[in-house]
């Protein structure tokens, strides 16, 4: 049963939504606030969250920034303004859908199966990565090499994540900075990322002068040079 959070501070909507859903076989919990919404999230996991934008201790936009910093959880946006602008900026901050008041909850509950439905079918996609001799099993962050496991930091195997899931792909260093700077407590800066670059080749290369998997193109940035399935 998926269980999704309702943060919504609309009493009488926010009960036409929970009952329709829990009829629909979701397990709903609600939040008026964005400080209730925060200890749910604390103390439960969810597989989505319907965020109304305008709430009475915050706005849902800079809710769902705070989400992303930890977590990829489908969020769907509920608000009163449909002006362009608006969908666009919810949408870019990692907002998965935009649905704007009046809606049909019927609707509502359509555009969430197919959320869960893509976010499934990722995530079962996005399990395992495989890549010559090097596998990663991203559910439990396990890396191994030959069949026996690597070890690697926690910045290390996201170094190794970016690289690997845009294989064949130069990558420049400032997208890569991009990805690693969001990790919590830690600062990468370009100097740092050159020695987390020769730490994880010393770790999944045969032979670290002679990489196989990470290449440099100086002035460029790195590349995958595997295929990943």
């Amino acid at each position: 049963m998926n269980s999704i959070l309702l943060v919504e501070d609309d009493n009488i909507l926010a009960y036409s939504v929970e009952y329709t859903l829990k009829d629909e076989g979701f397990n709903v919990k609600c939040a008026n606030s964005i400080k209730k919404a925060k200890e749910s999230i604390e103390k439960d996991s969810f597989d989505l969250i319907i965020l109304d934008v305008m709430l009475p201790d915050g706005n849902g936009y800079d809710f769902c920034k705070e989400i992303r910093r930890n977590s990829e959880v489908p969020i769907i946006f509920l608000t009163a303004c449909d002006e362009e602008a608006n969908v666009v900026i919810g949408l870019d901050i990692g907002a998965d859908d935009y649905i704007t008041k009046p809606f049909r909850i019927k609707e509502l509950v359509s555009r969430i199966k197919a959320i869960l439905r893509r976010n499934k079918k990722l995530l079962k996609d996005l399990s395992v990565l495989s890549s010559g001799s090097i596998r990663v099993q991203t559910l439990q962050g396990k890396v191994e090499k030959d069949n026996k496991e690597i070890i690697l930091t926690a910045l290390e195997y996201k170094l190794l994540l970016i690289l690997m899931k845009s294989p064949k792909q130069i990558l420049s260093r400032n997208i890569i900075l991009e990805g690693l700077w969001d990790t919590e407590g830690e600062f990468v800066d370009d100097n740092t990322l050159s020695v987390y670059i020769r730490r994880l080749r010393e770790k999944i290369e045969d032979d670290k002068a002679n990489p196989k998997y990470i290449i440099t193109y100086r002035g460029l940035g790195y590349k995958w040079n595997y295929k990943v399935i």
